[in-house]
C-alpha cells in the first residue's frame, strides 16, 4: 500500500473514549524517549571504540610511505579508498576519500554546481532564472534542506519499492531543461527502505534530459547496512553509466558515520573521470588534503571489504531487535482496526516509514510528544516540510534501548488510535 492508501476502519469513532484512557494512562509515565533521529546506540559506538588506539605512536607512516600526519593525498589514503571502491564496484581512481561525512560533501558539490557549473553546463546553475531538482517521497530531509538553503525548486516524486517512478521522472526530464538533477538514496532508502532495481538504476543514466548537465545525487548512505542476510550488493552505478554512455551524469557519495564513529567517520565521493577533474579544481581551493591519520585508523580497524562486513554483521545483532520490538508492538495494538496504519520491516537502513490515516499525522506526533515520545516532525519526508497527504511518519529506533522502544511504540500505536478515533467523530 502507498503513501495516502490508508483509510480509516469503520466504527473507530466508538472507542474514542477508551483509547483516550489508556492514552492518559501512558500519559501519566512521565517517559522522555527520542525517536527523532537515525542515531548509532552506545553499544553500536563500542563496536569501534578499538579506532581510539590507532594508528598509535611512530605509526603515522603507511606502507606506501605516506606520512599521514602531513600534507599531501588530496585524493585521500588510497588503503582506504580500496576497500570502499571495491564494495561499491568502481575503480579505486574514481574514488575520492575526504572529510568527515557525505552530507558535508553534497553541500559543497552542489555549491560548486551552483556557483561554476558542472562539465556541461550552458552556465553556472546559480546564474539560471530556475533550478529544479527531483525529490523522490517520502525522502531524506536533510536532501530537501540543501536545496532550500539555495532556492533550488523541488519536484516531489513518488518512491516505490523498486525505486523512483520511472515514468514521472522521464516525462519531467525530458522537456524542461531547470531540472538540472535528483537525489536518490538506492539502498535502504530513507525513510521507507526502498531498494532501487538495477533496471531503473540503468533507465536513470540512459534517459534523455533537457538540460545537458543533468546530475543523479547518488546517496548510497546505506549500501552495507543490512538489517538481513544476503543483503543486495551495492549497484555499480559508475560502470552503469559508463555502459550506457553517460558516464557523467551519476555523483556518488557514502560514508562511514554509521560504521563507525558518527560525525568522526569519513565521506566519499566517486564519479567519472571527467567530473573528477572538476571537483578537484574546486576541491584544492578548498581544503590543501583530508584527514589522513583518520583515513589510517579506519584502514587499519576496517582492514578489507570482508572486515567492513563482518563489522556490520555486528551492527545488524543489535539493530534487528530493535527493529522487530517496534513491529510486533505496531502489530499487536493496530491490527485489530484494519486501514488505521500501514509500516515497513525494512531489509536494512535506519528507518521504519509509517502511514497513519490521512490528515492524522500532525496529530499523532503532538499526540506521542505529549505522552514523552519524540517522534521526527510530520512532514519532514517531504519537500519544505509538506506531505500533501499529512499521513507518513519516520521511525528511527536505532538509539532507544529494546525495553524503552517497546514503551515508545505503545505510546506511538496509541496516538495513531487515538488520532483516528478524534477524526472520525469530527467527521
Amino acid at each position: 500500500m502507498s503513501n495516502g492508501e490508508v483509510r480509516l476502519a469503520g466504527g473507530i469513532g466508538a472507542r474514542l473514549s477508551e483509547f483516550r484512557t489508556r492514552y492518559e494512562a501512558a500519559q501519566a509515565l512521565g517517559l522522555k524517549l527520542d525517536l527523532t533521529r537515525g542515531k548509532p546506540s552506545p553499544e553500536q559506538l563500542n563496536l569501534s571504540d578499538a579506532m581510539l588506539t590507532m594508528p598509535g605512536l611512530g605509526s603515522g607512516v603507511t606502507n606506501s610511505g605516506v606520512d599521514t600526519r602531513n600534507y599531501g593525498e588530496p585524493d585521500g589514503l588510497v588503503e582506504l579508498r580500496a576497500i570502499f571502491a571495491e564494495i561499491y564496484g568502481m575503480p579505486v581512481e574514481n574514488l575520492l576519500a575526504l572529510s568527515n561525512g557525505s552530507l558535508r560533501l553534497m553541500h559543497d558539490v552542489l555549491v560548486f554546481a551552483y556557483l561554476y557549473g558542472v562539465p556541461g553546463s550552458p552556465l553556472p546553475w546559480g546564474r539560471e532564472e530556475i533550478i529544479r531538482f527531483i525529490c523522490p517521497v517520502p525522502g531524506y530531509d536533510r536532501h530537501f534542506a540543501i536545496c532550500e538553503a539555495l532556492g533550488i525548486e523541488m519536484i516531489p516524486v513518488a518512491m516505490h519499492d523498486d525505486g523512483p517512478d520511472l515514468a514521472v521522472i522521464r516525462d519531467l526530464v525530458a522537456n524542461d531543461a531547470t531540472i538540472k538533477g535528483m537525489w536518490l538514496v538506492p539502498t535502504h532508502s530513507n525513510p521507507s527502505g526502498a531498494i532501487t532495481s538495477p533496471d531503473i538504476a540503468r533507465a536513470l543514466v540512459e534517459m534523455p534530459c533537457a538540460a545537458p548537465d543533468f546530475r543523479i545525487f547518488w546517496d548510497d548512505a546505506y549500501g552495507v547496512h543490512h538489517l538481513v542476510e544476503g543483503g543486495p550488493e551495492p549497484l555499480p552505478i559508475l560502470a552503469i553509466a559508463e555502459q550506457a554512455g553517460k558516464p557523467d551524469r551519476p555523483l556518488f557519495f557514502t560514508s562511514t558515520s554509521k560504521i563507525t564513529f558518527a560525525g568522526s567517520g569519513v565521506g566519499f565521493i566517486g564519479a567519472s573521470d571527467n567530473n573528477l577533474l572538476w571537483l578537484r579544481r574546486h576541491l584544492g581551493v578548498q581544503s590543501i588534503s583530508p584527514d589522513k591519520t583518520n583515513h589510517l585508523r579506519h584502514a587499519l580497524f576496517l582492514n578489507d571489504p570482508a572486515g567492513v562486513r563482518e563489522h556490520m554483521r555486528r551492527h545488524r545483532e543489535i539493530l534487528v531487535p530493535k527493529f522487530k520490538q517496534v513491529d510486533e508492538v505496531l502489530h499487536r495494538h493496530l491490527d485489530d482496526y484494519p486501514g488505521v496504519a500501514h509500516w515497513n520491516l525494512p531489509a536494512g537502513g535506519y528507518f521504519i516509514s509509517l502511514n497513519v490515516v490521512p490528515g492524522t499525522a500532525k496529530r499523532v506526533v503532538q499526540l506521542a510528544g505529549e505522552a514523552g515520545v519524540a517522534l521526527t516532525p510530520a512532514g519532514a519526508t517531504f519537500p519544505y516540510g509538506t506531505d500533501p497527504d499529512d499521513s507518513n511518519i519516520r521511525i528511527a529506533p536505532s538509539m532507544p534501548s529494546v525495553a524503552d522502544l517497546a514503551q515508545a511504540a505503545e505510546v506511538l500505536a496509541l496516538s495513531v488510535l487515538l488520532a483516528a478515533a478524534e477524526q472520525a467523530v469530527a467527521a
